[in-house]
């Protein structure tokens, strides 16, 4: 697991929470024009494999970067599409403007732009934002919280009495190794049901109490440190399949309850 951030003045708390809000409207404004419209789609990857970015990917990380710069100089800056902008001072921003591109370009609406600000290393504040939907999840020490069209709520995770119990989603059985998906798999069979699909949706719905699991693998830092402050402060547990630290991905354990979270690791140790 990784360290609790350390303790900050509540008022730049929440200066900096309402800034990442306005990073996210920055970035609704960059993505939706695209989204559900025939627009290029440029592969990043080599070798055969399929890693796709788009307009929407490049102009909405480049808006919330601008943005950033103007704000607060100092501070710095991890994103998928650009260099990283080394930080002078313990802020450091994590962007990945569209999680789920492969639902994007198929006009799935099961993507959504991820915000995360690190202090002193350690995840201080998470947000999630679908602009389709009108859906934000967002996270700071203690409190998780949902928006959508004015109303706002409290997230938590549901308690699972078992492994047996407990509902397991993953975004794609093609994230694996061989080895990883036969340990998925172990881990899935000890399950109520396994659910394929959903990138950062799934962390959120965890959050949310609707999901129990969630096993992934060859993640990203930007895939997932915007998450973690919303899973642990709705109540739930992230860290990597050999219970250490999340925070620069690879093979991650995300669990709502933290005795199936260490069922689930022992499962995914075999």
């Amino acid at each position: 697991m990784s360290n609790p951030p350390t303790a900050i003045d509540p008022e730049v708390l929440s200066e900096l929470l309402l800034f990442a809000h306005a990073l996210a409207d920055a970035s609704r404004a960059a993505t939706l024009p695209h989204f559900r419209r025939r627009i290029e789609v440029t592969n990043k990857a080599a070798l055969g494999r399929f890693d796709p970015v788009t307009e929407a990917d490049r102009g909405a990380e480049a808006v919330m970067r601008q943005r950033i710069t103007a704000r607060f100089p100092d501070h710095g800056i991890a994103g998928e599409e650009f260099p990283d902008r080394m930080a002078n001072g313990p802020f450091n921003w994590i962007l990945d403007p569209v999680d789920g591109t492969r639902g994007f370009i198929c006009g799935l609406p099961l993507w959504g732009t991820l915000i995360g600000l690190s202090h002193d290393g350690a995840p201080l504040i998470g947000m999630m934002d679908q602009p389709y939907t009108g859906e934000r999840f967002w996270g700071v020490p203690g409190d998780a919280r949902f928006r959508r069209a004015g109303a706002e709520e409290t997230l938590g995770v549901r308690r699972c009495a078992a492994l047996a119990d407990a509902v397991l989603a993953c975004t794609t059985p093609e994230m694996f190794t061989a080895e990883e998906f036969a340990r998925f798999d172990a881990l899935a069979s000890a399950t109520r049901m396994a659910r394929f699909g959903g990138d950062c949706y799934l962390y959120c719905m965890l959050a949310m109490g609707f999901i129990d699991i969630v096993a992934e693998a060859g993640l990203k830092p930007f895939d997932i440190a915007p998450l973690m402050p919303i899973v642990a402060a709705a109540g739930g547990v992230v860290t990597t399949w050999d219970g250490g630290d999340p925070r620069q991905g690879g093979r991650i354990l995300a669990s709502g309850d933290p005795a199936v979270h260490e069922a689930a690791l022992k499962l995914l140790a075999m």
